[in-house]
């Protein structure tokens, strides 16, 4: 799975997650979090597709391992 540049909606973007297994989430989630740093985006604020898809990533991994610290993971 991979991080989409063209907006998605909202509940595409979370039934596209719910689908992925924990590897492909971990991965998804650490695609998404570094298009979301200022290396990737030349010191520039972050896209906010990029943004919503970090925060949808992290708020599945949040339901799927409640007791795991988000920070061991995405």
């Amino acid at each position: 799975m991979e991080i989409q540049i063209q907006p998605d909606p909202l509940d595409a973007i979370r039934a596209r997650i719910k689908r992925m297994t924990d590897d492909q989430l971990l991965r998804y989630g650490q695609s998404a979090k570094y298009m979301c740093s200022p290396t990737a985006n030349r010191g520039k604020p972050a896209r906010p597709e990029f943004v919503v898809q970090l925060e949808e990533a992290r708020a599945e991994w949040r339901r799927r391992h409640p007791k795991l610290p988000l920070a061991d993971s995405i």
